[in-house]
């Protein structure tokens, strides 16, 4: 079976920077896992790789979509299958990088198939929560209790697909989640890298701020008009990518809700929390070949210990390039 390196770990740990060392080493290209760095313009707030890390390594599944488009985990895989097998047809093994648990799981372990995306549906249902506030998750404990009491009555996304759903099919979405689609065909080798909280924590509010004065305002202004011309808060707004970590934030300062400092404060505990779900989830994986870097800035010294690994996984290590 083929083999597809998978680079994971928490947001801001690294992995762009060790990706690219990786894939130079192999002399091949990198696939992001990424849900946000697949939409053009936003560039600042996903920290997506850089015009010159992009010319030095080639990557895929970054700047697919437009920001006012709906895009899925399901899309994801239609698209990113053919890239793999491309790669693999050079002769090369593809290194996957990102942080996006459910993109890796789907590619990996399968993932439920419950019904598309219903766009009007969805902005149907926003709308009920604008006029009264925990008025969805009410809806979804009517509808389907099992699957409420698995969601935080906060997370409106989750609530929002839990009830398209139920609404469409008539069936919890528990059903279906018991029932996976089929992993791709490939042999994934799994590598995490992660460091200590609190290091990571500097490190990300390091990175906010870096943000905020390489322009991420400015940024999601440009992205605001492309999205809805208007306002910030419009349902498909908040429901494709304006969910992501820093954008959502500085939209509510962009529309006079919070001031900039409050708006740069809530972004640092968005990662933060972030990060700690993410370690959540990756926790789970029983596959995955971690290696703590804690106090490591070296990229070369973390690629040494990742090296060690693919040697014992992967039969012709001669590919490496010294």
């Amino acid at each position: 079976m083929k083999k597809v390196i998978i680079l994971l770990g928490p947001t801001g740990v690294g992995k762009t920077e060790v990706s690219i060392l990786l894939a130079k080493a192999l002399d091949t290209e990198i696939i992001s896992a990424d849900s946000m760095q697949i939409y053009r313009g936003m560039d600042i707030g996903t920290a997506k790789p850089s015009e010159e890390q992009r010319i030095s390594v080639k990557h895929h599944m970054i700047d697919n979509v437009s920001p006012s488009e709906p895009y899925s985990v399901g899309r994801y895989i239609e698209d990113v299958t053919p890239v793999i097998d491309e790669l693999h047809r050079k002769g090369k093994i593809p290194v996957i990088a990102g942080g996006t648990g459910l993109y890796i799981k789907a590619m990996t372990r399968g993932i439920f198939s419950g019904p598309s995306a219903d766009w009007k549906l969805r902005e149907e249902l926003a709308l009920l929560e604008e006029g009264q506030d925990g008025a969805l998750y009410s809806y979804l404990q009517e509808l389907d209790p099992e699957a409420a009491a698995k969601i935080m009555p906060a997370d409106t996304r989750r609530i929002i697909r839990a009830l398209e759903v139920c609404l469409k099919t008539k069936k919890g979405i528990s059903e279906f989640q018991q029932k996976l689609t089929t992993p791709l065909p490939y042999e994934f080798i799994k590598i995490g890298i992660r460091r200590e909280r609190k290091e990571l924590y500097s490190m990300l509010e390091e990175r906010v701020d870096k943000m905020i004065e390489t322009g991420l305002a400015e940024e999601v202004k440009k992205l605001a008009s492309l999205v809805s011309n208007s306002k910030l808060q419009t349902p498909n707004f908040e429901l494709s990518c304006m969910q992501a970590i820093g954008y959502k934030e500085i939209a509510m300062y962009l529309n006079g809700e919070i001031p900039l400092e409050e708006a740069v404060r809530l972004i640092k505990r968005n990662t933060k929390r972030y990060a700690k779900r993410q370690f959540t989830w990756f926790n789970k994986e029983e596959d995955i070949h971690w290696i703590d870097i804690t106090g490591i800035q070296d990229v070369n010294e973390i690629l040494k210990h990742i090296r060690q690994i693919l040697d014992g996984l992967i039969q012709n290590t001669g590919q490496f390039k010294s």
